[in-house]
C-alpha cells in the first residue's frame, strides 16, 4: 500500500508530505496506482520548483518521496505554491477514490 501524509499548519496550509510504499496492484512496470501517485507528487515538486522557481527541500529514493517547504515571505508566491500543493491533494484524493485498496492518505495538522 502507498503511503501518503499531508502535513498542515493550524491556518490549513501545506508546509510538508510524505509519500512512501508501493500499491501492489499489478507487476512493477504496469502498476497504474504506483505510476498514477508517482505522477502526481513528482510533478507537483516539478512545477513549484521550474514554474515558481523555489527549490524543496526533497529526499528521494525508489518508493519513497519526502518534500518540506520553507517559509516563504512573499505572500503571492506562497499562496501559487499552496495552489499547486492543494491541486495535488486533490488529485491523490482522486485515485484514491477508485483505488482505496491501495492508497492511505492522510492529513495531519500540526
Amino acid at each position: 500500500m502507498i503511503r501518503v501524509k499531508i502535513k498542515r499548519k493550524p491556518d490549513g496550509r501545506i508546509y510538508s508530505f510524505q509519500v512512501k510504499g508501493h500499491a501492489m496492484y499489478d507487476e512493477p512496470g504496469k502498476d497504474i496506482v504506483c505510476a498514477g501517485v508517482s505522477a502526481v507528487t513528482v510533478g507537483t515538486v516539478n512545477s513549484v520548483e521550474v514554474l515558481l522557481g523555489i527549490q524543496l527541500k526533497t529526499k528521494a529514493k525508489h518508493g519513497f518521496l519526502d518534500v518540506e517547504l520553507t517559509e516563504l515571505a512573499d505572500n503571492v508566491l506562497n499562496e501559487k505554491v499552496q495552489m499547486l500543493l492543494e491541486s495535488m491533494v486533490v488529485m491523490l484524493q482522486t485515485i484514491k477514490q477508485s483505488y482505496s485498496t491501495y492508497i492511505d492518505l492522510q492529513e495531519n495538522t500540526k
